[in-house]
């Protein structure tokens, strides 16, 4: 028989344990003297002692240290994995928007076309964005800070160890955004639980202005195929 301590004071009670929704986040770059700086191994951060361990212990890296962050996910591992297998639930596990950020969050957001609102209330919803219409333009407009830029939000489980929760990859890339389109296509002919591949390639190309060589690390999401049996839980 259960204790009935609570019955005599329920305003004291423990509350019930809440599921946590994202467990640890993926990144592709941290900051060095306050100056941003990509990645070319995976980079996660959680709140958890116990996922942080998991994470090293599958992908490799030192043990968890913790960082500056306003948010609970104070631990960082700096992995040794270019590409981690994931598990994505469908064509929902990837949501992507245009964002226009100020000092005290969004200011617009969009769909590329038309605003969808800042909020449920934002009467510029529907009505046409003002950012540019060619691409070129679009990141121009975006790094002047006057345009939307990419924002791109997967969710996913570890191919490797599914039970650890659910982790999310954000990314402002503009060569996600190209890219993207292929694996919602995969997704959306899958319709179900998928597998991919979360990589962070090299890019070298020359400048064209000055010949001189140049290189940048892009994220990339790989769909593979269908996931084997009951392994991905719902995206949200």
């Amino acid at each position: 028989m259960g204790l009935r301590i609570w019955e005599t004071d329920p305003e004291a009670a423990p509350k019930p344990r809440q599921r946590q929704d994202i467990v640890g986040r993926f990144r592709s770059g941290t900051q060095i003297n306050d100056r941003p700086m990509a990645l070319d191994k995976w980079r996660v951060t959680t709140g958890d002692p116990d996922v942080a361990e998991a994470v090293r212990r599958l992908f490799g890296g030192d043990p968890a240290q913790t960082w500056e962050t306003k948010g609970e996910d104070n631990l960082e591992v700096f992995t040794t994995a270019p590409r981690v297998k994931i598990l994505l639930d469908g064509p929902a596990a990837v949501r992507q928007e245009m964002v226009l950020f100020g000092p005290r969050g969004a200011i617009r957001r969009c769909d590329g076309v038309e605003q969808t609102g800042t909020d449920a209330t934002d009467p510029a919803k529907g009505t046409p964005c003002a950012c540019p219409a060619s691409f070129a333009d679009r990141k121009d407009a975006a790094k002047a800070g006057r345009g939307c830029g990419p924002r791109i939000t997967t969710y996913f489980t570890l191919a490797d160890d599914p039970s650890l929760g659910r982790f999310k990859f954000v990314s402002g890339s503009w060569s996600l955004v190209r890219d993207i389109g292929t694996a919602e296509a995969a997704l959306t002919e899958i319709d179900g639980p998928a597998e991919a591949w979360l990589a962070l390639e090299l890019v070298e190309y020359t400048a064209k202005a000055t010949g001189a060589q140049r290189s940048f690390m892009k994220p990339v999401l790989d769909v593979i195929g269908r996931a084997p049996g009951d392994t991905v839980q719902p995206a949200y």
